[in-house]
């Protein structure tokens, strides 16, 4: 009697948490380097319905059934975004396809970020606004002191003069599939040891975003309306159990 209540209820709660992904990637369509997550949902461990047979009580096995929907996991797509030239002297991105990334020594440990849009904090250090120092290829910080500068197409940075200063550190992980992303969207290495790796860099251009706008639009409708189908319909099976408690007692 139970098992619709239970199921729409679920799929309410879904298609809600559905909705909360949805929301934030089109928030970040026009944030640097972000990248797409994906919202699944799976269910709860299906049940085998039996029918009962004879008076020896032989089962004939009629299907399978699972009660509810539940949120899942969220998978990112690390897919390399477009680039734009911005002419900025700090600004950098990585061409490899998605596989790369800075790393940012932030105050909760190093984190990972195809975001490039760096600038000098006040000691003079190339740094990822609101979250911390640029790492090397060695995992140390660069200090540059001024933004007059040039590089190569691997991140070398120079002096106007020659001086070698650094080199911007792009960091490469075997499986992607085991970042976790912090609530900054920037990913935590979650115990993975990611390798320095010679990567093209594009000096003044950023990636954008790798959000597809009207597939997401699209996804968002579609969402809302099956959640307002499952509010419905909840609505109407609360009232079917409402009277089946109250009037089915009356029958003589």
């Amino acid at each position: 009697m139970f098992s619709g209540f239970y199921n729409l209820v679920s799929g309410m709660i879904t298609h809600g948490k559905n909705l909360d992904v949805i929301s934030n990637n089109m928030a970040n369509v026009a944030t640097t380097g972000f990248k797409v997550d994906t919202f699944t949902g799976q269910t709860f461990d299906e049940v085998m319905y039996s029918l009962v047979g004879n008076k020896n009580k032989t089962y004939t096995d009629i299907g399978e059934r699972s009660y509810a929907t539940v949120p899942s996991e969220l998978y990112t797509d690390y897919t390399q975004g477009s680039f734009d030239e911005t002419g900025m002297p700090l600004d950098f991105a990585i061409d490899d396809d998605g596989r790369g990334f800075f790393a940012i020594q932030t105050e909760n440990g190093i984190r990972y970020t195809r975001a490039g849009d760096f600038s000098l904090d006040e000691e003079g250090y190339l740094s990822l606004p609101d979250h911390g120092r640029v790492l090397d290829v060695d995992g140390e910080e660069i200090l540059l002191l001024t933004d007059k500068i040039t590089t190569d197409d691997f991140g070398r940075i120079y002096t106007q003069n020659g001086g070698f200063l650094g080199q911007i550190g792009v960091y490469v992980f075997e499986d992607t599939a085991g970042l976790v992303k912090d609530p900054m969207g920037m990913f935590d290495a979650n115990g993975a040891q990611p390798q320095a790796d010679a990567v093209l860099l594009h000096h003044s251009m950023l990636e954008r975003s790798n959000v597809g706008l009207v597939q997401q639009m699209v996804k968002m409708i579609s969402t809302q309306r099956a959640y307002q189908s499952s509010a419905s319909l909840t609505k109407m099976y609360d009232q079917v159990m409402g009277h089946a408690a109250s009037d089915l007692g009356r029958l003589q």
